[in-house]
């Protein structure tokens, strides 16, 4: 409960947080659509092809208005974790999305003086600026917990903090392949602080729950995986159709929002991982398109 009657949003998912994380991994690609059809209807208008560019503008807004509805669930569910996940997301497809560098660096300059002059007035809700600001705070200040005195205000955090700690006791029984894939609750009892109990079935930071899961070795290569995701992704960046250039940027953003929101929860829940797949896909296609158009025009 955020006030008297007011709720956190969390749909079919029935927690808040795995619910905005859902609309955060999708909302760039919608986002990045949304611009890609603008931008191929602008294209068909300059050169005077009228009768498609209808069609464009169409899907332009459908996806837009999907994007919106998308955001607006993001932050009626009230997740700081996914409110910092998409704003590194928004940042990261304002860059992607012009193929010039000048463009980027332009567009984000202009981004972040809008974000300063917004903050500066203080046109942004303070329940919003405060929340986001807890969000760097409670971030920094990590200590040890075991002796925390628990409140209502603090109960989430602490709540947290307790989890990360029983991940970094579990990894040192098993440092190089950890504990084994999803043994986390079960060895749970073995780490656990004394006041928390009951295992979350994760430790709510997923590279904390691959290096308890999985080891150096499982960490080594989760990162090497979604390194390979951001390369093939950035790359396809180069694709010459401008929907398909303009939603590799919207799956470089659905990347950060995963790399960012995944320090203080687990994403991959509620078969959201099955969309996740369908993305990473897309990825793959559009690389493999922008690869072997490359080689057929290699100028």
């Amino acid at each position: 409960m955020i006030a008297p009657g007011l709720y956190r949003a969390f749909g079919t998912f029935e927690q808040p947080n795995p619910f905005a994380a859902f609309m955060g991994i999708l909302a760039p690609v919608a986002g990045a659509a949304s611009i890609g059809h603008i931008r191929v209807a602008w294209v068909m208008r300059r050169v005077s092809v009228r009768s498609g560019s209808g069609i464009n503008l169409l899907c332009a807004g459908f996806y837009g208005l999907a994007s919106a509805l998308m955001l607006a669930a993001l932050v009626f569910s009230w997740s700081r974790g996914a409110w910092l996940a998409v704003g590194a997301a928004g940042v990261v497809v304002v860059i992607a999305l012009p193929r010039r560098l000048v463009h980027s660096v332009l567009l984000l300059v202009g981004l972040v003086a809008v974000g300063v002059m917004a903050i500066a007035s203080g046109r942004l809700p303070a329940s919003i600026t405060e929340r986001v600001a807890s969000a760097f705070t409670d971030l920094v200040n990590i200590s040890d917990v075991r002796g925390a005195d628990v409140t209502a205000e603090n109960y989430a955090v602490v709540e947290r903090l307790a989890h990360w700690q029983a991940a970094v006791e579990m990894a040192r029984l098993s440092p190089l392949t950890g504990v084994g894939l999803g043994n986390y609750e079960v060895v749970y009892p073995q780490v656990r602080l004394m006041s928390w109990k009951f295992a979350l079935g994760h430790a709510h930071n997923y590279y904390l729950n691959v290096l308890a899961e999985a080891g150096i070795i499982g960490v080594l290569a989760y990162a090497g995986m979604w390194g390979v995701f951001i390369i093939i992704s950035a790359r396809a960046r180069g694709h010459p159709d401008l929907l398909a250039s303009s939603l590799a940027a919207g799956l470089l953003g659905s990347w950060t929002y995963i790399s960012v929101h995944s320090v203080t929860d687990q994403v991959f829940v509620n078969y959201a991982f099955l969309h996740v797949g369908v993305l990473i896909g897309l990825a793959g296609l559009l690389h493999e398109q922008t690869w072997k158009l490359s080689r057929l025009n290699p100028q």
